[in-house]
């Protein structure tokens, strides 16, 4: 009778404001997105661990790699405040968050690699490697915590508060083994 109630709600919603991508998600919207993700991610990704150590090197290939595929809809700080990240429906989320921090590593590393269905989140696996993915996974855990100095290097790239810059050409990363760069 639960899931009746909520489906006829939102039919009644979209007949009558439309089903536009401008409007903010109505919480039943929220609730079965999170819900969506949750159930999407399977147990054996939610338990693995990063095997590869966290160094200046690969904190910085991460960092490149930020700025030029994440940012854009993301925003150099993980905010999500672009005009992508903003007009995105789902939203894109605040990678500060507590709630996208409290995903495992696993579950970031999953969602990074297959995307997320009817959201923008693009599946990357078959174009990063493995390595380059779990680099970013201990990039996204830094995010909340980002210095100043540690963001000086971003917000060079240009214009705006940080969020809003727009990604630099970026130093080449490890892809996919048989897979071409990505486009920037």
């Amino acid at each position: 009778a639960l899931v009746v109630a909520g489906v006829a709600y939102l039919a009644v919603q979209f007949r009558n404001h439309g089903f536009s991508a401008r409007e903010e998600p109505l919480w039943l919207e929220k609730v079965l997105a999170r819900h969506a993700r949750k159930i999407a991610t399977p147990v054996g990704a939610k338990k693995l661990r990063n095997p590869y150590p966290v160094t200046a090197e690969s904190w910085a290939e991460a960092r490149e790699h930020w700025m030029a595929h994440c940012s854009t809809c993301h925003g150099l700080d993980g905010r999500g405040n672009t005009p992508i990240g903003r007009n995105l429906y789902p939203k894109a989320p605040d990678m500060t968050d507590s709630e996208t921090q409290g995903l495992t590593d696993g579950e970031v590393f999953y969602i990074i690699s297959n995307g997320v269905r009817f959201t923008g989140m693009p599946a990357w696996g078959s174009e990063d490697s493995p390595q380059s993915i779990w680099e970013l996974v201990a990039f996204i855990r830094r995010l909340p915590g980002l210095t100043p100095d540690e963001m000086k290097p971003m917000e060079g790239v240009g214009a705006g508060s940080g969020s809003e810059a727009k990604a630099a050409t970026p130093k080449p990363h490890t892809h996919a083994p048989g897979t071409a760069p990505h486009k920037h």
